[in-house]
């Protein structure tokens, strides 16, 4: 699968470090300072489902990535946005992007176009490449915070004798909306489908 691929790709070029701690606003004469918000919290590597050689984290990166999913492409602003990408010693790679939004409704709205998006990823994918055969499935709702919601892409090029399998999510707190993108080689029988739904709730109850 072209997503699967390009955020492999991400995973294995990415480097440099990113600042994403906002600094504290003091406030004179008080008796104690009054800090900004703690930003929201990313997932750590072990909270991705178990593979064949451990994960590893990346950095915490602002804006969006300069490779990023075919699916969401055009869905999320750069502002207040951050993402992290995670990778395996194998073909294994997986992604965390964190959106804050102005207001509750333009978070909900948001989650909704991710929604979307993912759910017709498939056919615009065979727009591009009329090569491509594959499966999309809906897996349901996670019940957490706001909610979260997982989808699978199955895909193969026949020609080319080669499967990709990606599992997405997005889910949200309050103003808060994550992304979360998991891809490998194989199909869907050979995903942790059970594993990303707990990684999902996971990366929900701890943005706050």
């Amino acid at each position: 699968m072209r997503t699967t691929r390009t955020l492999r790709t991400a995973l294995l070029t990415a480097a440099g470090l990113a600042a994403t701690v906002l600094p504290a606003a003091p406030v004179a004469a008080a008796p104690a300072a009054q800090t900004t918000a703690a930003a929201p919290a990313f997932l750590a590597a072990a909270q991705w489902p178990a593979s064949h050689t451990p994960w590893t984290a990346g950095p915490v990166r602002k804006g969006l990535p300069e490779d990023g999913s075919f699916c969401t492409a055009g869905t999320t602003p750069a502002a207040g946005t951050r993402h992290r990408d995670f990778r395996t010693e194998l073909d294994t790679g997986a992604r965390q992007t964190i959106t804050v939004a102005p207001t509750t409704a333009k978070a909900k709205a948001l989650a909704a176009e991710l929604r979307t998006a993912l759910a017709t990823c498939l056919e615009r994918m065979k727009e591009q490449d009329p090569g491509i055969e594959g499966v999309s499935k809906y897996h349901g709702r996670v019940n957490v915070e706001e909610g979260a919601h997982v989808y699978s892409i199955d895909t193969s090029y026949p020609e080319a004798g080669s499967t990709d399998i990606g599992l997405y999510a997005v889910g949200r707190d309050g103003r808060t909306v994550t992304v979360l993108e998991w891809g490998q080689l194989g199909d869907l029988d050979t995903a942790p489908l059970k594993g990303f739904k707990k990684t999902t709730a996971t990366a929900v109850a701890k943005l706050h």
